[in-house]
C-alpha cells in the first residue's frame, strides 16, 4: 500500500492554512465541502504526500465530535489501494473492524472506507480506491 494522505482535524481551515500555506509554504490547498460527512477540507501538497485539513460544518458530525473530545491533531491516516472490495475482506480477515459496513464516496468522488481505531491501534485509518 502506499500513502495516500494524512487527516488533521482543524477548527478553521482558514487559520490552519496561514501555517501549511503559508509559514511551510504549500500553497493555497484545493477544497471541498462534503455534506454528507459534514465537513469541509483542504488539500496540500508536501513531497508527494498529501495533508487534509478537516473543518467540522456541523456540530454533530464525525469530526465535530473527534475535535469536542480530542481537538485538534492527527485524524486519520490514509492509504492507497487498487481494490477497496478486496482490501476491506482482507481487512476483516485479519481481525479490523470497518466503521461502515459499504464504502462511501469522499473527497473527490473517490471510494473511501475506514477502519476503526479499536482494532488498529488506536489510528483510525482510511482506505482509498485509487481509480
Amino acid at each position: 500500500m502506499k500513502l495516500d494522505h494524512v487527516g488533521i482535524a482543524v477548527r478553521s481551515i482558514e487559520v490552519s492554512s496561514k501555517l501549511y500555506g503559508g509559514y511551510l509554504k504549500l500553497g493555497e490547498g484545493k477544497r471541498e465541502e462534503l455534506p454528507g460527512e459534514q465537513v469541509r477540507v483542504a488539500f496540500f501538497e508536501a513531497g508527494g504526500v498529501r495533508i487534509e485539513l478537516l473543518e467540522p460544518v456541523g456540530a454533530d458530525g464525525p469530526v465535530a465530535r473527534f475535535l469536542a473530545t480530542r481537538g485538534e491533531g492527527m485524524h486519520h491516516v490514509a492509504f492507497a489501494v487498487s481494490d477497496l472490495q478486496s482490501a476491506l475482506k482482507d481487512a476483516v480477515a485479519a481481525g479490523h473492524r470497518p466503521v461502515d459496513p459499504q464504502p462511501r464516496r469522499g473527497s473527490g468522488g473517490r471510494l473511501i472506507a475506514f477502519l476503526h481505531p479499536a482494532s488498529t491501534h488506536g489510528v483510525l485509518i482510511e482506505l482509498v480506491q485509487t481509480q
